[in-house]
């Protein structure tokens, strides 16, 4: 049951003031209570399909970890996997390790870090804090267009500049380069996105002190950011230590340890697998099993890094 009140206006002139309760002019309870449950329904549904989705997603995943795991185990149990290489070493024989290999890549990894992150930190600062107009759409556009590029085109490039057009032997540094160029997109676009999450308060506080803009950069943003650009650095240095193709283009392999990046042959992880999934004697077949877990284990540990640094040392807001 409703009913009206009379009320006085402005000009005078009465009317009513409707106090029929809310729930009775929007539609009646039971319509309501239909459409809540209606709601919860599609709700539990799109959870259903999401955790089917991902539990799907994980089937290969877990079947690749598996199979590594189990072929490859057993040569990494052994001490002489992580003290020795494999020099005099034949297909037919056993015995053996992979240091030169896992010397080999964090040698690579490494040097390519040293070229990626200036390069990347400085552009994600342009972009920030400086960027306008143009040229920053234009720096925007190349690293989204280095971003989906493939590591073999990379690999390619590198060849048909450094080998092709200069002349020069295919070593070491060559794949360091290829490999700069896809590390320096993850290297911007996780630096930018740091960046932007240091509170504009902690700028505008040291512009009024009378702070110019470089130093207030370098002394309050890049300070409050550092663990979540340590953190894209780490990913970055994960994903280009697991690339294939540059190595396999760039980067002769050798059976004994190398550390010159300029000497010609340098063995790595991924180019050890490439020369043992040659052959078929079950040497060679364990080995490149234990060099696959071994790569693996090298670029989960530094994910591993980098989801720590960024737990304990993110931006606080």
């Amino acid at each position: 049951m409703t009913t009206s009140t009379p009320a006085v206006t402005s000009s005078g002139s009465t009317k009513t003031a409707d106090s029929t309760p809310p729930s009775s002019r929007g539609g009646s309870p039971t319509g309501l209570g239909h459409k809540a449950r209606g709601r919860a329904v599609k709700d539990q549904i799109a959870r259903v399909v999401m955790w089917g989705a991902f539990l799907l997603a994980l089937i290969p995943l877990v079947w690749i970890l598996w199979t590594v795991g189990s072929k490859g185990y057993h040569l990494l149990l052994d001490s002489t996997w992580w003290t020795n290489s494999q020099r005099g070493i034949t297909s037919r024989r056993e015995g053996g390790g992979a240091v030169h290999a896992i010397q080999g890549t964090l040698i690579q990894g490494l040097t390519t870090a040293l070229i990626s992150v200036p390069i990347g930190v400085l552009t994600a600062i342009y972009l920030v804090e400086y960027g306008r107009g143009r040229l920053a759409k234009t720096v925007s556009f190349m690293v989204d267009i280095l971003t989906g590029v493939p590591s073999i085109v990379a690999g390619l490039f590198v060849y048909a500049l450094w080998v092709t057009t200069f002349g020069f032997q295919r070593v070491g540094f060559a794949v360091c380069l290829a490999l700069v160029l896809l590390m320096i997109p993850v290297v911007v676009r996780s630096t930018e996105e740091m960046l932007k999450l240091v509170p504009n308060e902690l700028r505008e506080a040291s512009y009024a002190l009378g702070v110019p803009k470089w130093k207030t950069i370098m002394r309050v943003v890049l300070p409050t950011a550092f663990s979540g650009i340590v953190t894209g650095v780490l990913l970055g240095l994960a994903r280009v230590m697991g690339e294939t193709a540059p190595l396999l283009i760039l980067g002769p392999y050798t059976k004994s340890i190398a550390t010159d990046l300029f000497g010609g042959l340098m063995p790595t992880l991924p180019t050890m697998i490439n020369q043992d999934r040659t052959e078929s004697l079950p040497a060679a077949v364990d080995r490149m099993w234990a060099a696959a877990l071994t790569l693996i284990l090298l670029v989960l540990l530094l994910n591993i890094a980098g989801r720590v640094v960024s737990r304990f040392g993110s931006v606080k807001k």
